[in-house]
Order: structure tokens, then C-alpha cells, then sequence
């Protein structure tokens, strides 16, 4: 019998928004950091169990720049966008060193006024290649069209501004580096256009480098659960609207998603390929390859499902290992790799969620075991992370951070 009740209608979608808005509030008591010196916790739920193996790291992903003393001239284009609006925010919580930010639009956004918390209320510009090049780094949150139309005219030359892309228009470019800093932060060194890695690849590999360093890898098994924020804002919208509508006793219209999302999973994202994968699944297997520095052949793949639920991606990894696996030690590992937050108590119902994993900046990962497929040389587990944070906008930023720490990002001289 299909649920009629307004007022638990209301209560369900209420629920669903404040997963996007409010996650903090449903963040688990996290256990004491080992460096003596930090003691900050987060806030406990009614919700959740408490338990001791949650904690979060003293990692890159969790640390301001308040070490950087230089300043610079920051652009975003794509500002009042899901992404858009998440980088700006990591810009100003991260004290990533602004001397002025530049907010670039369309003809219909230009000259309206954004606030913004840190910086006071900034005018929205018109978009100009010129203006954009007036910037020390430019962060493009746009369609992979506006990207390989302007992105190359941005950073060209030495004048040019450094253009951070968190489209997909260059990720398999030979020549554009392709990066998560935890791993390969070195390779901002050679190019002034970065590529941002797709969602689901900068989510699962924060769990998958670790081990790939301590135990090898033969293969990578994967299996995702995304959540309406994978299709921006639009989707997010459509899925709250559809909520409302059927719990009203209406049909939800469908025009972000192949079909309604409220209520149901769809095993597709993206075009369907040759091979019977999406682009989204092969996406995965692409760039695991490129960011690693995997073979070109790197058994890798993936199946992609959109699941009803509001912001953060959940994924099965499961991986084939070159070294027999010790489940201690990889949990050692985890607990101790930058940007990882190990939740793994299965005694205290303890494991990584999307309702916990939003709005944080850490990838969330538990329910580790041996693989019964592989056996002593393989290893399951599950994660979770904020799709417009660690999967977009906050890997955005650390590229920055870190080519601000290599020198790659410079001050332009003043007249």
C-alpha cells in the first residue's frame, strides 16, 4: 500500500534534504586520535552506535594552509553550481591563501552579487579569456564543452593562469595529469592544466592505494551505489521532487534520470559502451589506471548503479592482492593513510553510510574481510564519501594546495 499521509510524506523528504544539509549531526563518537595533542571529537547521535575505531585522521584532507604565506588571484567559473559552490566553500574553510577570488558566469548570472563568508559579497563577472587569465589558478566547474573550448587559451603561455578542470574533457589526455595528491601530487609539477578525476575513481582509490602499496594488486573488483548529487544540483532536485510527489499518491517525472529515482535503483549512469559498460563504469577502470601508474591492461572493473538516496557514493571494492592479505594489518593501514577514515566495528554496527559520510571531508571505509573468492590473497571492503567533496570540489582544492607547496602556482607580478 502505497504511503498517503502528508505529514509522513513531509517527514521523508525533510529527512532526505537534511542528509545534504546537516550530516554533521548524525557524525558517530570517534575515538581518541593517536597524536597526543589533538582532541577535538565529533558531535554523537542518538542514531548511531558509539564506538572506538572511528576516528578522524590527521591527514592533508583534514588540515587548513595555514602554513602557505603566500596570496593569490582565484577564479571560479561555475560558481553558483553544486561543485562550484562546494569549492568556494573549501577555499574559505580550508584558508586556502586568497588575495582576491573572481566569480565568472553566463550572460544570465553576470552582475548579480554572491556572498560568500570570507571574502564579503563578490560581483559576478562575465566570462572573458582575458579576465580569466588575469588569475594565479582557475577552477573550472563547467561542461567538458566549455572546458575544451577555453581551458587551453586560459593557462597558455607563461602569463597564463594555472586551470584546475573538474570536467572530463582532458582526463585521458596523455600529456594533462591526471590527479588525487595523495597519490600522484608529483604530476602537478608538469602541466599548468590539471584534470580532476571523476567521483567514484577520486572516492574509491583513497581506500585502494593504500593497500595497493602494502599488499600489490592483481585485479579490482568494484560495485557502486551513487547518489543523486553524481548528476549536480538537477539531480538532487528531481529526486526530492519525486519523493514528494509519490508520497503525495502522484507519478514522479523523470528527465535527469533514465527513469523516476525515488523508490528505486537504476543500473545504468552515463551512455552505454561497445563492451556493455557505461562510460561512468569505464571511467573507473581508465582512470585507476592513469592515476596509479597502473599497465594499460590493469584488470580493473566496475558496475554503476544511481540509488535514491541524496549526496555521498557508497562502493564494494574488492581486490585480487599479489601478498596474502592480514585483515589487522590492512586495517592499520586505512586507519593511518591520509584522507581515509577507517569505520570498522561490525560488533557495534559500525561501518561506513552515506548519512555519515556527507559533508566530510575523509573517505569513510569498513566492513573489511577476506575475500572467500581469493581467499589469503584478496580482500573486501566498502566505502563512502561526499561526491561533491572528496569526489570533486575538495580534490580540486588540494590539487591547489599542493601546487601552491611545489611552486607551481605563482604570483603574478603587479604593475
Amino acid at each position: 500500500m502505497r504511503l498517503s499521509a502528508s505529514a509522513v510524506g513531509t517527514f521523508l523528504v525533510l529527512a532526505a534534504t537534511s542528509t545534504f544539509q546537516s550530516a554533521q549531526a548524525f557524525t558517530a563518537v570517534r575515538g581518541p586520535l593517536s597524536t597526543a595533542a589533538t582532541t577535538s571529537s565529533a558531535p554523537s547521535s542518538p542514531f548511531l552506535p558509539t564506538f572506538s575505531r572511528v576516528r578522524q585522521q590527521a591527514s592533508s584532507s583534514s588540515s587548513s594552509t595555514t602554513s602557505l604565506s603566500m596570496s593569490f588571484s582565484v577564479g571560479i567559473v561555475g560558481a553558483t553550481g553544486a561543485v562550484g559552490k562546494e569549492i568556494r566553500q573549501c577555499l574559505e574553510k580550508r584558508e586556502f591563501p586568497v588575495s582576491q577570488l573572481r566569480i565568472f558566469g553566463s550572460e544570465r548570472s553576470a552582475g548579480k552579487t554572491m556572498p560568500t563568508e570570507k571574502y564579503g559579497d563578490i560581483e559576478v563577472e562575465l566570462f572573458d579569456v582575458a579576465k580569466a587569465r588575469e588569475c594565479d589558478v582557475v577552477f573550472l566547474a563547467v561542461s567538458g564543452d566549455f572546458a575544451l573550448e577555453h581551458a587551453e587559451a586560459i593557462c597558455k603561455g607563461d602569463d597564463g593562469a594555472v586551470v584546475i578542470d573538474n570536467s572530463s574533457a582532458f582526463r585521458y589526455k596523455p600529456e594533462i595529469p591526471l590527479v588525487v595528491p595523495e597519490i600522484n601530487g608529483k604530476e602537478t609539477k608538469k602541466s599548468k592544466l590539471i584534470a580532476n578525476p571523476n567521483c567514484t575513481t577520486a572516492i574509491g582509490l583513497m581506500a585502494i592505494w593504500p593497500l595497493i602499496q602494502k599488499f600489490g594488486c592483481k585485479r579490482v573488483i568494484m560495485s557502486t551505489y551513487q547518489a543523486a548529487s553524481g548528476a549536480g544540483q538537477p539531480g538532487m532536485d528531481e529526486l526530492q521532487d519525486g519523493t514528494r510527489v509519490y508520497l503525495e499518491g502522484g507519478t514522479p517525472e523523470n528527465s535527469i534520470f533514465a527513469y523516476p529515482l525515488p523508490f528505486n535503483v537504476i543500473p545504468q549512469i552515463d551512455k552505454f559502451q561497445e563492451n556493455g559498460y557505461t562510460k561512468e563504469e569505464m571511467k573507473v577502470t581508465w582512470e585507476t589506471r592513469k592515476i596509479c601508474g597502473l599497465a594499460d591492461d590493469f584488470p580493473v572493473s566496475c558496475s554503476a548503479v544511481r540509488i535514491p538516496t541524496i549526496r555521498a557514493h557508497s562502493e564494494v571494492i574488492i581486490m585480487e592482492t599479489e601478498k596474502p592479505v592480514d585483515i589487522k594489518e590492512a586495517q592499520k593501514v586505512l586507519d593511518e593513510a591520509p584522507g581515509v577514515k577507517l569505520v570498522d566495528n561490525p560488533d557495534e554496527l559500525a561501518y561506513p553510510m552515506p548519512i555519515t559520510a556527507t559533508g566530510q571531508y575523509d573517505v569513510e571505509v569498513g566492513r573489511l574481510r577476506k575475500s572467500l573468492v581469493f581467499g589469503d590473497y584478496g580482500i573486501e571492503f566498502f566505502v563512502s564519501g561526499d561526491q561533491l567533496l572528496r569526489g570533486a570540489a575538495l580534490n580540486a582544492v588540494l590539487v591547489g594546495e599542493e601546487m601552491v607547496s611545489n611552486g607551481s602556482i605563482k604570483e603574478k607580478a603587479t604593475a
